[in-house]
């Protein structure tokens, strides 16, 4: 692997939600771990390197090089305002879309109206179509994910206050 394409994956592996990365091709090996364990294996080598990345290549007895990260999470990270009201959550896993076809505006969004019952936004899982409604009547005071963002079982989609 060249190290154009370490830096890549590397960075790649910053930007994602993954907390670990393993790649193994023939006597290659690549290992990538966010989690607070890895940095506690990795600590004397990010306390002398003081820096948001530390990158560990150690050559194993097997003659596998291992590429380690650790990511030192913000600590300058502004408090967000919680908005108060009622979570719509998704009841499944998958996709979620905000819109009911892309040239359409979005089903709801801040400041609109709903009534319980209504569809606020579509969860596609399995190539199935699931339409996502309210369970309460206000108005939306928060919109929680991006259009087309992978959704997790009981994430929140949407705050609404209630009235």
């Amino acid at each position: 692997m060249q190290q154009e394409e370490l830096k890549e994956l590397i960075a790649i592996f910053d930007q994602s939600s993954l907390t670990e990365f393993d790649l193994k091709d023939g006597t290659f090996e690549l290992y990538f771990n966010k989690t607070a364990a890895a940095r506690s294996q990795a600590g004397q080598t990010s306390q002398a390197n003081n820096g948001s990345q530390t990158v560990d290549s150690t050559v194993e007895p097997t003659q596998q090089p291992v590429v380690q990260q650790t990511v030192q999470p913000k600590t300058t990270e502004p408090k967000e305002e919680v908005v108060e009201g009622t979570n719509i959550v998704s009841p499944i896993v998958g996709v979620a879309y905000l819109r009911p076809a892309p040239e359409k505006p979005d089903f709801k969004k801040v400041g609109d109206h709903i009534e319980a019952g209504e569809v606020v936004c579509i969860v596609e899982a399995m190539k199935m179509m699931n339409e996502i409604t309210s369970d309460v009547s206000g108005e939306i005071v928060e919109v929680l994910v991006e259009n087309e963002q992978v959704v997790e079982f009981n994430q929140p989609l949407f705050r609404v206050k209630e009235g």
